[in-house]
């Protein structure tokens, strides 16, 4: 029997009266704008909290790495968490977290505390977008998409890309602190604004069961494979305390059992990720390109900061202002890209997308201790733009394919893997660039020298991915709204 709009197990709305959506939409994404351009202010404060508190750039890296992982862990919850719980509830229980970890790092004594701020911090970030993304899919009619997942894509693009900026501006006057205390009143006027706007718009499902078990297999899953991957780049200089292989091969099988879980359990539709969703073409083919987009992406922001601040030798705010250009790029261009979409679909979008984000990594690899700067923005805008034409299409391509029974599921799936591919694509970019940068000052190389050769490592293995990924792109299509029936669970 084919799985329609209502499933099995009835649905029951959480709000009896008329909602006004466009409140709740505005809010949504102001909230998620603020709490996910909070995951990247790290990489340029990076160096300052590195000097102040007194510990490696490894170990300084997990602010950032542990803030990604922290997301990939909690975001297979949501599914649940959006069906079983009311929009209401679950919008203050995500930006309570974030108000919560943002005062824990802004009085943060050590790295310690402040870590534990970033993985609280990381529970709130964790809900928001899929929370984003299942509120405008159920109540944004699909000819309107494209132009309303085009304002989202500020949120998912332009906000990483100009969280750099923004903690370089911060930091020219203020210590890594005033970050965090910048955040917090914007974190709690969100709440306030809350209480009077948000309104239950969605629909639960009280019967949705939790599987206590599959939690800590994608714990281990995740969370092995990206400490796996961080692991490489430390154990260049001989700090990993186990082997690389073992995190990695706990994160592989880990990640076998918690998909061999997920595939039982949603036969009774009590799967806590379910992966039904990969049975639409369209869905799959669009998260592998989405996975590679956002390994450049947040590959990229990691090492430009590095790169700007310890090659080319420009303080915070120089690294800010270098790249702002790029995330004003991203943001002006999501309403015409998500107008684009609707009235030609992703094909014309998603193909010169693709080829102008592979040229700018090509382009990264030129990248050297004499490098002017007008030429690193440049190269930075191209990413930006190239960036800019593939987040919308990929984006309303995935998730509008799926029948609205999966949108929880779909939103959470494609949550889950873009902050695995963001945190992958930090730790392999890192890790190769520490394991060349240490083999280059072995042979006797200049440190600056080291570091732009591991650097430039990093950006070559990158644009071979993503030029590969441009075949993936000519088959990119707009679905129909619900075009696949996906099986419904035994019962």
């Amino acid at each position: 029997m084919p799985l329609s709009d209502t499933a099995s197990t009835p649905v029951v709305p959480t709000d009896s009266r008329p909602a006004r959506t466009g409140p709740v939409i505005a809010l949504l994404v102001v909230a998620a704008f603020v709490v996910i351009l909070n995951e990247t202010t790290m990489s340029v404060a990076l160096t300052d909290i590195v000097a102040d508190l007194g510990i490696t750039v490894a170990t300084g890296q997990w602010l950032t790495t542990g803030f990604l992982l922290t997301m990939a862990v909690v975001i297979p919850l949501t599914g649940f968490l959006l069906e079983r719980f009311p929009l209401r509830s679950v919008f203050f229980a995500a930006m309570s977290l974030f108000a919560a970890g943002t005062l824990i790092a802004a009085l943060a004594p050590g790295f310690g505390f402040l870590l534990v701020g970033r993985i609280v911090q990381a529970s709130g970030t964790a809900i928001m977008l899929p929370l984003l993304f299942t509120t405008v899919l159920n109540i944004v009619p699909p000819s309107h998409r494209g132009r309303m997942m085009g304002l989202i894509s500020v949120v998912i693009a332009v906000a990483p890309a100009i969280g750099p900026t923004v903690s370089g501006l911060i930091l020219s006057t203020l210590t890594w602190h005033a970050i965090f205390w910048v955040m917090l009143p914007i974190a709690l006027i969100a709440l306030g604004l809350g209480a009077v706007w948000v309104k239950n718009v969605t629909t639960t499902r009280p019967d949705a069961r939790f599987d206590l078990l599959s939690v800590p297999l994608s714990a281990f899953g995740f969370g092995g494979l990206i400490y796996g991957f961080s692991a490489i780049g430390e154990s260049a200089s001989g700090h990993t305390p186990v082997p690389v292989w073992i995190p990695l091969a706990v994160g592989a099988a880990s990640l076998v059992l918690f998909v061999l879980r997920q595939l039982h359990l949603q036969k009774t539709d009590s799967a806590l990720l379910d992966l039904r969703t990969f049975q639409t073409p369209a869905f799959s083919l669009a998260i592998v390109l989405v996975v590679i987009v956002f390994m450049a992406l947040f590959g990229s922001i990691i090492l430009l900061p590095i790169y700007l601040q310890q090659v080319l030798g420009l303080d915070v705010l120089g690294v800010g202002l270098v790249l702002l250009p790029g995330g004003i790029l991203m943001g002006a261009m999501a309403p015409f890209v998500g107008n684009a979409f609707d009235r030609f679909g992703p094909t014309p979008l998603v193909i010169p997308g693709m080829l102008l984000a592979a040229a700018a990594l090509w382009g990264m690899t030129f990248f050297g201790p004499d490098t002017g700067v007008a030429f690193v923005i440049a190269v930075h805008l191209t990413l930006s733009l190239g960036l800019g034409l593939t987040f919308t299409p990929l984006m309303t391509s995935a998730l509008g394919s799926l029948p609205r029974r999966f949108y929880p599921y779909g939103s959470a799936t494609v949550g889950t893997l873009q902050q695995v591919a963001g945190a992958a694509g930090t730790a392999v970019f890192v890790a190769i660039m520490t394991v060349v940068t240490a083999g280059a000052i072995a042979d006797g190389s200049d440190e600056v020298i080291a570091k732009a050769d591991g650097i430039h490592a990093a950006f070559l293995v990158g644009a071979i991915v993503a030029t590969a990924a441009v075949a993936l792109a000519l088959f990119v299509r707009k679905p129909a709204e619900g075009e696949v029936d996906l099986p419904a669970a035994a019962h």
